[in-house]
């Protein structure tokens, strides 16, 4: 089970993972807590009369066609998008959306559906939700929350027969020495690198996660597929925008992992994994 605050995040983290284990034939199921209903047009060619009146639908048409892209399953819990506040001091977040809602309400809802499918493993966002959106930081606390919880016979009653998750994971996708290897090959082309601005940053200010990492999972295979569920986010996603600055074919040879953290396990595995449902039984 992925645990994502809004369409198209399931594309950007994790995805050729989740392609991976749906293909090799795991069921995997796509948790969207909210329906991106106060996102921007990202990709000009969407900026088109009908689509921003139709936003809510808009992206779930998109989202089904990611999940269908990733072969994996997907259900709505039905929360509302709370916006990225922009501003100096930053305005609160509408009243009524996902992160203002309380912790207890948007857990029981996770809660029945983790024991209606039953997952062995739970992949969301750390604490700081992969970048500072509300929604996101919120995703992560009910994801442990519900983790702790979904096993708890005395927890939420109604909603289902308990059931107890082995694993749950952050994804990583913020590598420093992903970028830099990605850099070095436009260098060695003579091509200008995208990411010249970002290592400085990163030099300037640290923040690389591959400390954190303890699970690093081979799926370049399934780079492609991530793609095409990237593009299915239209509205989200410009075609010839970051995501698809490298080709593929690099990002293939150089770097064909994506990176997990394992933030709690209740099955004894060894570190570091290659496989995210390691010291899981059949």
């Amino acid at each position: 089970m992925a645990v994502h605050a809004h369409p198209d995040d399931e594309s950007s983290k994790g995805a050729a993972t989740i392609a991976r284990y749906a293909a090799e034939g795991h069921d995997v199921l796509v948790v969207t807590l909210t329906g991106g209903e106060r996102g921007d047009i990202l990709n000009p060619a969407m900026d088109r009369p009908g689509i921003l009146e139709n936003l809510p639908q808009v992206r779930r048409d998109e989202m089904a066609e990611a999940a269908a892209a990733l072969g994996v399953s997907q259900t709505w819990l039905g929360f509302v998008d709370s916006g990225l506040p922009q501003g100096d001091p930053l305005p609160p977040v509408p009243e009524g959306s996902f992160a203002t809602v309380p912790l207890e309400e948007s857990t029981e809802a996770l809660v029945r559906v983790v024991r209606d499918f039953r997952p062995h493993v739970m992949v969301t966002y750390d604490e700081h939700g992969g970048y500072p959106h509300p929604d996101h930081i919120r995703c992560h606390e009910v994801s442990v929350a519900a983790y702790e919880e979904a096993g708890d016979p005395g927890a939420f009653p109604g909603t289902g027969d308990p059931w107890t998750i082995s694993k749950l994971y952050y994804t990583h996708g913020f590598i420093r020495d992903r970028i830099l290897r990605f850099s070095e090959e436009f260098d060695r082309h003579g091509r200008d690198s995208p990411f010249k601005e970002w290592l400085e940053k990163w030099d300037r200010n640290g923040g690389d996660m591959m400390g954190r990492v303890t699970s690093q999972i081979v799926c370049a295979d399934y780079f492609g597929q991530r793609d095409d569920a990237l593009r299915a986010h239209a509205t989200q996603i410009d075609p010839n925008g970051f995501f698809f600055a490298v080709p593929l074919e690099w990002q293939q040879r150089l770097w064909p992992t994506e990176e997990f953290e394992l933030a709690q396990t209740r099955v004894t595995t060894s570190i570091p994994e290659t496989d995210l449902f390691t010291g899981i039984e059949e």
